[in-house]
């Protein structure tokens, strides 16, 4: 068994909680609430504040279901089908993004995300100073729409590729994804800690990645800079890009890890004041900036 669950001000939810089976030293099945095997193997940022597509749902995503993982000669394979999220499409308090019921800005939306299907295949390879992993991955399910009693299709598909050598760190990744929402063409709604924001039903991320770690005597700093931009791909030409920059260390001293961030933000939601979406229209035109400092205690 594997669990872990978020205790935080205000509200409480499950990250994730599966049953595990070694079938061999090759094949690990995972039954219950895992992580969706999308996009780089790990995450897509270095930082506390995390990448654009976690705020899309394509990032440290975990949904109900049933994994198969393969790994073997640097080779990793996963396939996956989710029956739903792990809670309630209603449901705001979750770690991870996904399809929302309710109402947002005084739009409504009744979707539900269901049988979805992923496949990942990566690729490592070892070499002088490190080793390098590149992948592609593959999503496709269904949404429910409650008022019309139909399904709409999603799908997402990206290339990726985490990179190490003498303790320098790079991460690129592209990735392409639509929401057929039956009722809106251009938005949907999505909720994630204890919150809903709308997001454009059809687009590309892209990040690009860089970060160095440096052992000391008494742990060791990663610095970094992330960087993401999403670019919208609908029919309305008023909808804009959304931007997302995070400078900033991780400071590891025994049991305690600190997250020292910079974030800078343009038309993203969390990052900006007056711009609570992804990829919709902006409000403004200007850059907001706030510091992010994260401290934890591991025992």
């Amino acid at each position: 068994l594997s669990a872990e669950y978020r205790f935080t001000s205000g509200t409480d939810y499950i990250k994730y909680g599966y049953a595990y089976y070694d079938v061999n030293p090759d094949w690990q099945l995972q039954l219950g609430i895992n992580k969706v095997p999308f996009g780089n193997r790990d995450f897509i940022s270095n930082s506390y504040w995390f990448g654009i597509p976690y705020y899309l749902g394509f990032e440290d995503d975990h949904d109900t279901g049933i994994k198969a993982v393969y790994e073997k000669n640097g080779w990793h394979t996963d396939l996956a089908f989710y029956k739903s999220a792990e809670y309630g499409p209603s449901e705001n308090k979750r770690y991870s993004t996904d399809i929302y019921t309710g109402t947002i800005n005084g739009t409504d939306y009744a979707n539900e995300e269901t049988n979805q299907f992923n496949i990942r295949q990566t690729y490592t390879a070892e070499h002088e100073g490190g080793q390098t992993t590149i992948g592609a991955s593959a999503q496709y399910g269904q949404i429910y729409n409650s008022n019309l009693e139909e399904n709409g299709d999603r799908y997402a598909v990206a290339l990726h590729l985490d990179s190490s050598y003498n303790g320098w760190n790079l991460q690129l990744q592209a990735m392409q994804y639509e929401y057929d929402d039956k009722e809106h063409e251009n938005t949907i709604g999505v909720s994630v800690v204890s919150w809903q924001y709308e997001i454009a039903s059809k687009g590309q991320a892209y990040n690009l990645n860089l970060a160095k770690t440096i052992p000391t005597d008494w742990g060791s700093v990663k610095c970094y800079n992330d960087f993401g931009i999403m670019t919208p791909d609908v029919s309305d030409d008023e909808f804009d890009n959304s931007l997302q920059n995070v400078t900033g260390c991780a400071i590891s001293a025994g049991p305690t890890y600190t997250m020292v961030d910079f974030v800078m933000g343009k038309n993203m939601t969390f990052s900006t004041a007056n711009n609570d979406h992804v990829g919709l229209p902006e409000m403004g035109d200007s850059w907001d900036k706030r510091v992010n400092i994260n401290f934890g205690y591991y025992f």
